[in-house]
């Protein structure tokens, strides 16, 4: 009889958490109905108070899943986050909601991060998102350690793993993070990520799989039309290219590898007469911005791009993705091909397969991983010639390091590294930088770095598998990603050529 009582009780809490829930959805986000999974696992936070592993397409709506808790909960919401970016990209998109948000990073000055988290303390701002280097602030965890936290959202999840294809050091302190913050409820949330990437973000984040629920909606996107072209040289490259130009009319996203061949192929459809933007990360940081608002808001329909462009990118109506060179791992192919068709209409995503494009992949992954004894020499380079280093910048780090070979992008990979990993501050380019930190032994562990080549290798070996799949493309995604068991999808180049045959 009490066990009754029990779970009619749970039932009644249940019907009142989701018409609140529903409420908010539709004040807020203008939805009169939750998407997939959405209210399932907003009950296991709000109801039973769960830890969750949210694995979600790019566009399916993961931050809702997380934002109506937010809202619902007594105390805030503490979001970690990656990329400045993506960040001030989710705030701005919050504070047009009249939700009280805001950000803590390296771009704000200091009157204001104090004020921010005062706020956030207070009770004032409900969401707070900070990316995971904030945490080697004492100040910031004094402070925040005094908050009352009801939430811990983890965005881009995947970071946490060193095999996963976005790894940051300071997420793998995310167990030590949550200590910090009373061991608050949990939501851990990416698009990509294999199986063996989940085993490694439930252990980092200092659970067990007994105390999280991982909630996956597969490659639930049957809107997407996947397809991978054979092209042998730059003729049949342009040919392609342009016939999906001629039939899709709506916005369009075409991804290269190289800054040098973006601009090349710019310049040939440019006076074929497509208009289009160009996106790539050397461009001065104002420029990329009106570049992507200029997409954002219609004014320009076709963007030729690297994979600098695409964190933040909110556009439902992107009618095709091409990938014009061969990605580096099926991870940031599925995560880039998300951007497309968000609106629910037919959209093309369609990679362009060409052998030497392998070469370009795999002198990129070396770089990628240099080896101990690379990042021993930068170290020492630094420790003994900073001033010189702060003064030429990157021109005396590739003369002593690389030879001034401006192919070798090791010198920016071991920046990188040793800023995510604690051992530096401030940076090259604003002549600004300190070593801080000893080296850690995670870069000079020679095997672990060898272990890293090798996986990075096998991520792009998975990339030639999905193109000479003859199986649906969809379920060698789903296969990929751990979710065995898809049906074809029946919009795919191999199911429309195994239709044919039949």
């Amino acid at each position: 009889m009490q066990k009754m009582g029990k779970k009619f009780t749970i039932l009644i809490f249940k019907e009142i958490v989701l018409e609140k829930s529903l409420e908010i959805l539709q004040k807020y986000y203008k939805h009169s109905n939750f998407r997939g999974k959405q209210e399932e696992i907003i009950n296991r936070l709000i109801v039973e108070k769960k830890h969750c592993l949210v694995l979600m397409p790019t566009g399916a709506g993961k931050s809702v899943c997380y934002q109506i808790p937010a809202l619902m909960f007594n105390g805030g919401t503490v979001v970690i986050s990656p990329l400045i970016a993506l960040m001030q990209d989710q705030v701005d998109a919050l504070k047009k909601k009249n939700i009280p948000a805001a950000f803590i990073n390296s771009t704000v000055n200091s009157q204001q991060k104090e004020k921010r988290l005062r706020d956030f303390v207070e009770g004032k701002i409900k969401l707070l998102y900070v990316t995971p280097e904030r945490f080697r602030k004492k100040d910031f965890v004094e402070k925040i350690k005094t908050a009352n936290i009801s939430l811990l959202a983890v965005d881009e999840a995947h970071c946490i793993s060193e095999w996963g294809h976005d790894f940051r050091p300071d997420y793998s302190r995310i167990a030590e993070f949550r200590q910090l913050l009373n061991n608050p409820l949990t939501i851990a949330l990416t698009a990509t990520a294999t199986p063996e990437v989940q085993v490694d973000i439930i252990s980092k984040l200092g659970l067990t799989k007994n105390e999280i629920k991982i909630f996956h909606e597969g490659i639930e996107r049957p809107n997407l039309r996947l397809e991978a072209v054979d092209v042998y040289d730059e003729k049949e490259t342009l040919a392609q290219i342009y016939s999906v130009l001629d039939k899709y009319k709506g916005p369009g996203i075409i991804y290269f590898s190289l800054i040098k061949k973006l601009e090349y192929y710019s310049q040939i459809i440019g006076d074929k007469g497509y208009r289009h933007g160009l996106y790539h990360g050397k461009l001065e940081a104002q420029r990329r911005k009106s570049i992507q608002r200029d997409f954002l808001e219609g004014g320009q329909n076709l963007i030729l791009a690297t994979n600098a462009f695409g964190m933040g990118i909110d556009k439902a109506d992107i009618r095709f993705v091409i990938h014009s060179e061969v990605p580096s791992s099926i991870e940031s192919y599925y995560q880039e091909i998300g951007r497309a068709g968000r609106d629910g209409k037919d959209s093309l995503c369609m990679m362009l397969y060409n052998q030497q494009d392998l070469y370009t992949q795999m002198e990129f992954i070396k770089w990628a991983n240099p080896d101990s004894n690379y990042y021993s020499r930068m170290y020492d380079l630094l420790k003994n010639n900073l001033e010189a280093v702060n003064s030429m910048g990157f021109e005396f780090l590739r003369e002593e390091m690389s030879f001034k070979d401006r192919s070798d992008f090791r010198v920016e990979t071991v920046l990188a590294m040793l800023d995510r990993y604690g051992v530096t501050e401030g940076s090259v380019e604003n002549s600004s930088l300190q070593l801080v930190s000893e080296l850690p032994f995670e870069l000079e562990d020679e095997k672990r770095l060898k272990e890293k080549l090798m996986t990075d290798n096998k991520k792009l070996l998975s990339v030639v598998n999905y193109f000479k799949s003859e199986t649906c493309r969809r379920v060698f995604i789903s296969d990929y990603f751990g979710f065995p068991g898809e049906k074809p999808c029946g919009n795919c180049d191999v199911c429309t050529m195994i239709e044919n045959l039949n």
